[in-house]
């Protein structure tokens, strides 16, 4: 049990707006995300009726402010709504007023260990500070942060991971659990109330994909605060998107989590273009061409990986929240591709040309991208057919 009072409070979500209607057309109401409190990052609001936002984090040496730059450049053009840099010394902390202020984005300040490298970064006009309070040295130094957080108007985000807990949570639990996890945070969280602070999000990651939904779920029944989700340590490209998808998109069609972080031992572009496809997966957000491709067979008379590839290479600068499918023969190709606002269906030397459904061109296959590609820009969104939109929320 929990020694500590219990923060916030949270309404039930009832069982008919908390699954999907399997009987029933798609709809991103299914989805339904239980209401916390709202959070205030720079220009970016979380919580609330606010979409969640994609946060990322940059790789290169805050120090070097041009070549943090070129990256945080790369990640909002790739649609990074909060990038996070690290503030190890005082000379990263020096950068970060030429970094806030050749950037689009909020900027996060990452913090550990030494709480005045946390008011450095406060002074140099950070739009948030992200602590472990665990491990900044004790009360005493996070009410100091707190308090210039409050003086400043700026967001605070708590995070806890299995790695950093209070020894005493560690001995209490006899280990890093969930639980654990949770009595840390509302720990932290009530700190920070004590000052009047209320402008946080929390996170409770861990590289444990079950005690990570379960840290967060507990969390979310006791109290209200935004919470960014997260796998940490997820790993190499292709592992850690598997193990961010079922992680965070498990929270998120349980209406829990108002930011996230695909945390992945890669580029952080990669990052941020898992995120938008587990968002956009789940019908949360829209935000360019949701590319769909049949898993190619022994009926294809085309080279289907080669031609999708294609297409994906040709498609990923439009930003229009287009449904395309990329199908590999005539057999099951038309209708499986009825449901896509445009699609291309490989046939022996030629294909098919569709638009919401119906065949406008035969065409050689060599021409079909460019066809393809006229036809995206010439596509009408608000005039989709209606019954479609299966995949449209919130931008």
């Amino acid at each position: 049990m929990f020694d500590l009072p219990l923060k916030g409070s949270c309404p039930d979500v009832s069982a008919s707006g908390s699954a999907l209607n399997v009987l029933g057309e798609f709809s991103p109401q299914s989805f339904r995300h239980k209401r916390v409190r709202e959070c205030k990052i720079g220009s970016v609001t979380i919580g609330g009726d606010h979409p969640v936002a994609i946060q990322s984090m940059t790789l290169t040496d805050t120090r070097d402010a041009r070549a943090t730059l070129e990256q945080i450049h790369r990640l909002e053009e790739a649609g990074c709504e909060i990038i996070r840099v690290a503030v190890p010394d005082d000379e990263a902390a020096a950068a970060l007023p030429e970094i806030k202020k050749n950037m689009r984005v909020p900027l996060v300040a990452d913090i550990h260990f030494h709480y005045k490298l946390a008011l450095k970064a406060i002074d140099a006009g950070v739009d948030k500070i992200r602590i472990n309070p665990g491990n900044l040295g004790g009360e005493g130094r996070v009410k100091v942060v707190t308090q210039a957080a409050v003086d400043a108007g700026i967001a605070m985000r708590v995070g806890v991971n299995t790695g950093s807990l209070e020894k005493d949570i560690i001995d209490k639990y006899q280990g890093p659990t969930p639980m654990g996890m949770v009595e840390s945070a509302l720990r932290h969280v009530a700190w920070l109330e004590e000052l009047g602070f209320t402008n946080l999000t929390v996170s409770l990651k861990a590289s444990n994909v079950p005690r990570m939904i379960e840290a967060y779920t507990l969390f979310r029944e006791r109290s209200d605060y935004p919470l960014h989700l997260g796998v940490t340590e997820a790993g190499p490209k292709f592992t850690g998107s598997i193990k961010s998808a079922l992680g965070i998109g498990y929270l998120l069609h349980n209406g829990i989590g108002e930011t996230l972080r695909v945390s992945l031992t890669a580029d952080p572009v990669e990052e941020v273009k898992v995120a938008w496809e587990i968002l956009k997966s789940l019908g949360l957000r829209t935000k360019g061409v949701n590319l769909v491709a049949c898993p190619s067979c022994g009926r294809c008379e085309v080279d289907l990986l080669d031609l999708t590839a294609r297409v994906e290479k040709a498609v990923e600068k439009i930003d229009k929240p287009l449904h395309i499918a990329v199908m590999g023969c005539v057999v099951n190709g038309p209708g499986e591709a009825r449901e896509a606002d445009l699609a291309v269906v490989g046939g022996k030397g030629k294909g098919l040309l569709m638009k919401d459904g119906k065949v406008v061109a035969t065409l050689p296959e060599e021409e079909l991208i460019p066809a393809l590609l006229r036809e995206a820009d010439a596509y009408d969104v608000s005039q989709r057919p209606a019954g479609k939109a299966r995949f449209v929320a919130s931008a």
